[in-house]
């Protein structure tokens, strides 16, 4: 994917507590009227759409948005025989919201630009180590199990590096806000410190908890 392929305006689906990275994959189930044609015109056009999650100011029904978000190409697309829309959307590159647009859609648009996150279009390799991530995936596993999730770990240990810290940051349970720190860590290095930030203010209460009982 290069720079000039990517679009200056991109109608954006706000999620709460959801995020992409680059190069990771997601499965989702779109049913809502303005988001079925938010579809249709993606499809129609270059299958591109943002990920952006909002915040807890605004209007309900047009809540104020994260400038963050990641745009993501419309891989896989399927029809449900009741109407729903099965896509897998696969991230490509973080990008910044300049403004909303006036739109007559259903669904919101946006102006963005890339420019900070052009290295998400790069293919590299990192310094860190998957001996460096042992403490991670302890920290992980058991909060995940506390919280009563399922993943598949066997999985997530065949990704590459950045694909195991993309995924699970977008997976942990953690609270929108955390995980908008995570998407706009600039690279994998800080990511991977955020995440045991993270972790361990959960790891912390965990044993403030037990040690207050």
């Amino acid at each position: 994917m290069k720079k000039e392929d990517l679009p200056n305006i991109l109608p954006v689906f706000p999620l709460s507590n959801f995020i992409i990275f680059p190069r990771t994959t997601v499965p989702l189930n779109i049913f809502e009227p303005r988001y079925i044609q938010m579809i249709d015109q993606s499809m129609k056009s270059n299958r591109f759409i943002g990920m952006v999650q909002p915040k807890k100011t605004g209007e309900l029904k047009k809540p104020d948005l994260h400038d963050i978000g990641c745009a993501g190409k419309i891989t896989s697309f399927n029809e449900t025989e009741d109407g729903r829309y099965l896509i897998i959307l696969s991230g490509v590159c973080r990008f910044k919201i300049i403004k909303e647009q006036n739109s007559e859609n259903l669904f919101r648009e946006c102006e963005v630009k890339y420019d900070d996150f052009f290295n998400d279009l790069e293919e590299k390799s990192h310094e860190i180590k998957f001996s460096d991530l042992k403490l991670i995936f302890q920290n992980l596993k058991s909060l995940f199990k506390k919280q009563g999730y399922e993943i598949n770990w066997k999985e997530v240990e065949k990704q590459s590096l950045d694909q195991t810290i993309n995924t699970l940051s977008m997976a942990s349970p953690f609270s929108l806000e955390e995980k908008q720190v995570l998407l706009e860590s600039k690279d994998l290095n800080i990511r991977k410190e955020k995440l045991e930030e993270i972790l361990n203010t959960y790891i912390l209460d965990n044993y403030n908890n037990k040690t207050l009982q």
